[in-house]
């Protein structure tokens, strides 16, 4: 019984809004990284200096794949992927999960439409993402979504672990990021 009130306080934390979650404000340079990432259940090397030369990129974390949420969030990426790239935007996960776990999240869930890659903690402390549960890192990202114009600025920041406002939010900046 302890066990199942545990497990479920700490998925309640994970559904409450977060508190305190810091982010890197619009107008900050984004910071550049590499990684290893999965598309398609297949490795790709990621690199965000790469992918901003072919436009927009909508860079979101998330904090575990295969859970509820970022599931959900996954399909919702999935199915808009097609709408991004009419704006020449590219979409990109990241998470702190294993590359073998993004490799099978990039199939089932992100249904072959986008990269997932490896949140390292260097990449998590540069975009200030780490989630925190009583103060104390939890090892995962909190769900924050950055929109990055090809020039490297960040011109958007979503920051809430509902993920239901994500995907629109993160449309709505790179069309009007296409207006100007």
């Amino acid at each position: 019984m302890i066990k199942r009130l545990t497990a479920l306080a700490s998925l309640a934390a994970l559904a409450l809004p977060g508190a305190a979650m810091a982010t890197l404000p619009v107008g900050t340079a984004a910071p550049a990284f590499s990684t290893q990432g999965a598309l398609g259940g297949k490795d790709v090397p990621l690199d965000l200096r790469k992918a901003l030369r072919k436009g927009p990129v909508v860079l979101y974390f998330y904090p575990k794949a295969f859970t509820q949420g970022c599931t959900l969030e996954a399909h919702a990426f999935a199915e808009a992927t097609p709408e991004f790239a009419k704006y020449g935007a590219t979409v990109i996960g990241l998470s702190a999960d294993d590359l073998p776990t993004l490799r099978k999240f990039s199939t089932e869930e992100c249904r072959d439409k986008f990269t997932v890659g490896v949140a390292s903690p260097a990449i998590i402390k540069s975009y200030d993402v780490a989630l925190k549960r009583a103060g104390a890192p939890a090892g995962m990202t909190d769900r924050t979504s950055y929109v990055i114009a090809p020039n490297g600025k960040i011109v958007f920041v979503h920051s809430d672990l509902d993920f239901r406002d994500h995907v629109a939010q993160t449309l709505a900046a790179v069309k009007a990021l296409k207006k100007r």
